[in-house]
């Protein structure tokens, strides 16, 4: 795997949503890329936060814009395990975000169910990449939750 490749950021974010998954939070992670460097890191907390919106994704926007020191983050790159949701592809577009990369689509909650214009005009989006592992722990973990 070539350094700096979207399956080397994937993996990154997959070691984000390992750490939700380790906190029984739904396992979803993220990382913002600036110029091939992480500046952001993120899982779901939504229950350790008790908040709804403390999705992977929103999390790790709130983290980049504090890093960058400014809302928008339209020089990086979103890499996160399973398609953001309608609320998080709301964020992402205000956040002007150059490029999305996911990895399992949500065929029940994502945002592309309903319109990827939520998304800025000039957001590349990406699917696929690495979605069967990226699929795998979600999974995993509702086959868990339904024992």
């Amino acid at each position: 795997m070539e350094p700096y490749s979207d399956e080397y950021f994937m993996k990154e974010a997959l070691k984000e949503a390992q750490k939700a998954y380790d906190l029984d939070e739904v396992p979803i992670g993220a990382v913002i890329v600036h110029d091939n460097k992480i500046i952001a890191r993120a899982h779901n907390l939504t229950e350790r936060l008790n908040d709804v919106t403390a999705h992977a994704e929103m999390q790790a926007i709130t983290s980049a814009a504090n890093y960058i020191g400014g809302k928008y983050l339209n020089e990086c790159v979103l890499y996160v395990t399973i398609e953001p949701c309608p609320m998080c592809a709301g964020a992402l577009g205000w956040s002007q975000i150059s490029k999305v990369v996911y990895g399992a689509k949500d065929e029940k909650k994502g945002f592309s169910k309903i319109d990827y214009n939520m998304l800025h005009p000039k957001t590349r989006v990406f699917d696929g990449v690495m979605a069967e592992p990226c699929g795998e722990i979600m999974k995993k973990f509702f086959r868990e939750k339904r024992k």
